[in-house]
């Protein structure tokens, strides 16, 4: 079985749009600097890098899942332009309520990528910007990594606090050696 870093997209790997509001078009991805470069150690650290990310904004009606996934399309190869290579993308389309197994906290994403990819969630690992990304990955039984802002306290219960993926990519390995 493999191991795999499964990242949130918002936040880790583009910058996140405004409060309230989502990232609906190509246009307005931003890939956060160093992304490329901790996605490309991962994989020659032999990590499975799976994204895993909430996307309400289909449920809204914002976007369609078709273009949705022309836009994951689009990351991926600019991310692979960068020697950076993403082995799977999973998205949550639902809306809050009623409650779904996909949407983070939950950890139906991070398990249905475990069947599929044949990963070792406890060797594993779960990189996010928010609490709800660590609780999906304690969830599923892997170790976590949360990504703060200039403005937030470093506690929590993650494993790793850092401020960039970069650095919490750093950190891992250094865990994992």
């Amino acid at each position: 079985m493999s191991r795999a870093a499964f990242l949130d997209r918002d936040g880790v790997i583009n910058r996140r749009a405004p409060k309230g509001e989502y990232v609906t078009r190509w246009e307005d991805v931003r890939i956060l600097p160093g992304v490329a470069a901790a996605i490309a150690q991962l994989n020659l650290a032999d990590f499975r890098v799976i994204v895993v990310t909430n996307q309400r904004c289909v449920a809204k009606g914002l976007l369609t899942t078709a273009h949705l996934e022309s836009m994951h399309q689009r990351m991926r190869d600019a991310l692979a332009a960068d020697g950076a290579t993403l082995d799977g993308i999973y998205y949550c389309p639902h809306e809050t309520q009623p409650a779904c197994s996909c949407r983070k906290p939950a950890p139906g994403m991070l398990l249905a990528a475990a069947r599929r990819h044949e990963l070792n969630l406890p060797e594993s690992w779960m990189i996010g910007d928010s609490d709800i990304d660590v609780a999906a990955g304690r969830s599923a039984g892997c170790k976590t990594a949360r990504l703060l802002s200039g403005t937030e306290n470093a506690y929590g219960s993650a494993d790793v606090v850092a401020p960039s993926l970069l650095d919490a990519v750093r950190q891992i390995l250094r865990w994992e050696t």
